[in-house]
């Protein structure tokens, strides 16, 4: 969830005369970083992965699946025993931090995971034993689910304990969500009140709804009987629709109003650490290209508020929930009080390559897969770099003063045009030299599909990169199978010297593709005609393909599943650890060519034959309880298509 400090948080009008000291000093943090470890080299291929869970209490009498928000004493007691682990000296397993809702849990393993081939096989494992040790806290009907997002989440009484929505006061101010289902961290209810007031608004996502054969049209969602009771008891007349209400709720649409809807959702993240500071910048960039793809086969979250939508993804509601650009940033209303024209959201897709940079390090040596040296500016145009970027030019100067080349500038200048969000007053005046709180204060609450993540002082973790665009999976030996596949693809990556270039333009519109119904079979996409040529003419370098194209290849492409399959031949893999391998990417592959659902369809196709469905696009309780349960008890081999 990015940096968790303890203090005085302070409200958004206290944080603004702060503004230019957290900028100021972020950056002088960064420099102080990059020129003390710009030529560290020859660091392992170490990797973890992220799981976010759902705690969900089921009612097996009533038949009711809700979400549990007493979740968080869950979790302390995994961090006093991971804490007490670490003063023994023992190695613990997992490790376990807060996320932004009380009824979620975040795992990672103990340790980052090794460097060679054999070490993925240790995933699924481990992420079994995160399992059955967080349930092994839970009482009775309390069950641990790999949820993109609770089926429910805003939808009547969803949660336990329930707790009536605080509309006109409270960090949140939503219309569904209480606020006592963010995690008491102080981070987490001060930055919700921050995006808000800073914003000028609540936040507002609206999803296409899915228009079934019963589904009203025009779709007009009815109020809730929250605001039905609260309209009551000031005396106002009650509208016929939400949308007659709430003006920022558009018809056709399902609306959500607050942080929890996107940061209340959960996700499959993979950080990955090359030899050196080129190699991360190389597979940052490539990788950047495979997020919309990831997103596709990922997806897992067709439901929203109770009701199926015209999606299958996450991703624009968390976009939305943490959007707090003011009227002028989003090119509502012209410039005046604001400095810059924002195009996007701050949980958006990345916005500049970094590849090529100077040779700082001098490359790594050796036979490693990560040990190669750059390769220059072989595959890297400036054309790709198309979008509009705004970026801070007071604060790119001072990095190019301070010896930091051109690309790795911008998209830090870039970085820096979003203010800090959560400020604690005893963190204010820190040591720049060992100390890089103000730096991660904005480069963790830039949430994009691709994260570089610099070495932080005094640590031995070197630069590293974070693939955050897939949604979880609903079982474990997918969600390993997704993350053993994102190394394999880093490492094919580098050992291929493979190229994905294609203009950011494209990629944006890849991301738009992903989110839609059916993507992964459905969907077209830009991508390169061929990964290991280049051509003079850009625009005769990519097309648009299905998924199938792209990870399966056709007659004169070879897919990227195929080369990854080529490359464990190629290293020197046992025999048994390769086919193990090569079973995790068929499972990408087999999602790609439909022989497996993803996780959006199967769970759409569930509520679709269900004999209670009324085919008018809502969830009912009864529905989410049977889809929730069937959840519980599901194998991966359920979701092949026979």
């Amino acid at each position: 969830m990015g940096l968790l400090s303890l203090g005085t948080p302070l409200d958004w009008p206290e944080v603004k005369p702060h503004i230019s000291h957290v900028k100021s000093h972020g950056i002088k943090q960064f420099l102080n970083i990059w020129n003390r470890v710009k030529t560290r080299t020859k660091d392992y291929l170490l990797w973890g992965e992220e799981v976010e869970y759902c705690v969900v209490k089921f009612d097996d009498e009533n038949k009711t699946a809700k979400l549990y928000l007493d979740a968080d004493e869950v979790l302390f007691k995994l961090m006093d025993l991971e804490k007490q682990s670490l003063s023994q000296g023992l190695v613990f397993e997992s490790s376990w931090k807060p996320e932004y809702a009380r009824y979620m849990l975040e795992g990672t393993p103990g340790l980052p995971y090794g460097a060679t081939l054999n070490d993925l096989l240790l995933v699924e494992d481990n992420m079994k034993k995160r399992r059955v040790l967080a349930s092994s806290f839970l009482g009775e009907g309390v069950e641990i689910l790999s949820l993109t997002n609770f089926p429910m989440l805003g939808a009547g009484k969803f949660c336990e304990p329930y707790y009536r929505p605080a509309i006109d006061s409270g960090p949140s101010r939503s219309l569904f969500i209480p606020d006592e289902a963010i995690t008491k961290h102080a981070r987490f209810p001060t930055l919700t009140a921050n995006i808000r007031q800073r914003r000028g608004e609540k936040v507002a996502i609206n999803l296409p709804i899915f228009k079934d054969s019963n589904t009203p049209s025009p779709f007009l969602e009815p109020l809730s009987l929250n605001v039905v009771d609260h309209l009551k008891a000031r005396g106002e007349n009650i509208p016929a629709s939400l949308p007659e209400y709430e003006k920022a709720a558009l018809p056709d649409h399902v609306y959500m109003d607050c942080m929890c809807f996107g940061m209340g959702c959960s996700c499959l993240q993979v950080t990955i650490q090359a030899c050196n500071v080129e190699a991360g910048r190389r597979l940052y960039d490539h990788l950047a290209v495979m997020t919309p793809i990831l997103l596709a086969l990922s997806a897992s979250a067709p439901i929203f508020r109770g009701y199926l939508t015209d999606v299958d993804c996450r991703w624009n509601v968390i976009a939305g929930a943490v959007d707090d650009r003011t009227r002028e940033e989003r090119g509502l209303e012209s410039l005046r009080d604001s400095k810059y024209r924002m195009p996007k959201s701050r949980y958006e897709s990345v916005s500049l390559y970094l590849s090529p940079g100077p040779n700082v390090s001098g490359g790594c040596r050796g036979n490693d897969d990560f040990a190669k040296p750059p390769p220059g500016t072989r595959h890297f145009k400036e054309q790709y770099n198309d979008l509009e970027t705004p970026y801070d030019e007071e604060i790119y100067e001072k990095l190019r003063e301070g010896g930091v080349d051109n690309l790795l500038a911008k998209h830090y200048a870039h970085l820096f045009i979003r203010d800090p969000l959560v400020v604690f007053k005893e963190l204010l005046d820190v040591d720049d030299n060992t100390s890089s709180d103000h730096f991660e204060n904005i480069q963790s609450t830039n949430w994009q599909t691709m994260r570089f993540k610099p070495p932080a002082p005094g640590s031995d973790i070197g630069w590293r990169v974070e693939f955050r665009s897939m949604d979880i999976q609903l079982t474990d030996h997918e969600n390993a199978a997704y993350s053993t596949f994102i190394v394999l693809l880093a490492r094919a990556i580098l050992h291929f010297d493979l190229n994905f270039y294609i203009p950011l333009s494209k990629v944006d519109e890849n991301m738009i593709t992903a989110q839609k119904r059916n993507a992964a079979l459905d969907g077209t996409f830009w991508f390169r005609n061929q990964v290991f040529e280049a051509e003079d003419d850009i625009s005769k370098e990519y097309g648009r393909y299905t998924l199938a194209e792209i990870m399966d290849g056709t007659t004169s492409k070879e897919g990227v599943c195929s080369i990854i399959d080529r490359y464990l031949d190629e290293v020197d893999t046992p025999g048994s650890t390769r086919q193990i391998l090569k079973d995790h990417v068929n499972i990408v592959r087999e999602k790609a060519i439909g022989k497996r659902k993803t996780g959006a369809a199967w769970i759409r196709d569930f509520v679709t034959n269900h004999p209670a469905y009324k085919h008018d696009s809502v969830v009912t309780p009864e529905i989410n309880y049977d889809l929730l349960k069937k959840i519980k008890e599901l194998d991966s081999n359920e979701m092949l298509v026979e």
